[in-house]
C-alpha cells in the first residue's frame, strides 16, 4: 500500500501551453526520493526528473535507472541517513525537495506481531521519515521553494482489517506531516502527505501470491475501491509532482488522497 510498480509516463499534451508549463515545472529543482529504486518511489523519481528536476534516489538497493544520483541508504540507521543526505546535497548542489517514500508493509491484528516487529516497522516507516527530515531541514532552509512530501496511506484514515501495525505507522506519518507543516511554515518549508489507496505494487503482488486464490483476492481488493481497480504508481507520482511544484505554494499540511474515492465515498452496491 505504500509501494507500487511502474514508472511515470509523459507529462502532458505536446502543443499545449499548460503541458509545456507542467513539463518544465521543476526546472532547477534538486530532490531526494527515498525508496526510489522501485515501485511508487521509482515513479516519483521519474516524474520529477521528467519535469526538469535533478533527483537523488536513496535506497537499500541502488537504482539502475539512468539519469539519477543513486545512493545506498538504510533509513533505519541515522549515520547512514546523514551520510546519504550529505552526499546527495553535495552532488545535487543543494536541496529543494525531500520525498519520504521508503516504507515496509506489515500484516495482522494487534495480537499478531511481537514488540520486535513493531519496533522494526516503526524504525523504517516512522523514524525513517524523521531521520531524513532532520538531516534535510538545514539544507531545505536555504531553498526558495522547499517542500517535503511523506508517502502515507489509506490505512491512516480508514480502518482496514489485518493492518494494525501498518496502520499505526501510517497514522503517525499523517500526524507528523501536520506537525511539521506547522513547525516549518514560517521557514518557507511546505510539508504534505500523499495517501495512496491499495496500489498495484510489488508488496501487494507478494501478498496476493500467498492467497489461496490470488485472482479472487485481487478482485476483492479492486472491488473495495469505488473506481473498481488498484491505484497505479504513476497516479501517486503525479500527485507528488503537484505537491512539490511552485504551483502548490499555498498547499501545506495536506493529506492528498489518491485512492479512487475509497476514503470519501460511500456508494450503493451496483
Amino acid at each position: 500500500m505504500a509501494d507500487a510498480t511502474g514508472s511515470a509516463g509523459s507529462t502532458g499534451s505536446t502543443g499545449s501551453t499548460g503541458g509545456a508549463r507542467s513539463a518544465a515545472s521543476h526546472d532547477g529543482v534538486r530532490a531526494i526520493v527515498t525508496g526510489g529504486a522501485s515501485g511508487i518511489g521509482a515513479a516519483i523519481a521519474a516524474a520529477l526528473q521528467d519535469r526538469g528536476a535533478t533527483v537523488a534516489v536513496l535506497d537499500l538497493q541502488p537504482s539502475t535507472a539512468e539519469g539519477f544520483v543513486s545512493i545506498t541508504c538504510d533509513v533505519s540507521d541515522d549515520a547512514s541517513v546523514r551520510t546519504a543526505v550529505a552526499t546527495a546535497v553535495e552532488q545535487l548542489g543543494g536541496l529543494d525537495v525531500l520525498v519520504n517514500n521508503a516504507g515496509i508493509g506489515a500484516q495482522g491484528t494487534v495480537e499478531d506481531n511481537d514488540d520486535d516487529e513493531w519496533r522494526r516497522v516503526y524504525e523504517v516507516n516512522v523514524l525513517g521519515a524523521v531521520r531524513l527530515s532532520r538531516a534535510a531541514l538545514p539544507h531545505l532552509r536555504a531553498s526558495g521553494n522547499a517542500s517535503i512530501v511523506n508517502t502515507c496511506s489509506i490505512a491512516a484514515t480508514a480502518g482496514l482489517p489485518q493492518r494494525a501495525l501498518y496502520s499505526a505507522t501510517k497514522g503517525a506519518i499523517a500526524a507528523l506531516t501536520r506537525a511539521m507543516a506547522a513547525d516549518h511554515i514560517r521557514e518557507g518549508i511546505r510539508v504534505n502527505a500523499v495517501n495512496p489507496g491499495t496500489a498495484d505494487t510489488p508488496w501487494v503482488a507478494r501478498l496476493l501470491s500467498t492467497a489461496g486464490d490470488p485472482a479472487a483476492e485481487r478482485a476483492a481488493l479492486e472491488a473495495r475501491q469505488p473506481h473498481g481497480r488498484l491505484v497505479q504508481a504513476e497516479e501517486v507520482a503525479e500527485a507528488v509532482a503537484y505537491l512539490t511544484s511552485p504551483l502548490a505554494r499555498s498547499t501545506t499540511g495536506v493529506d492528498l488522497a489518491v485512492d479512487g474515492g475509497m476514503q470519501a465515498l460511500r456508494l450503493r452496491p451496483a
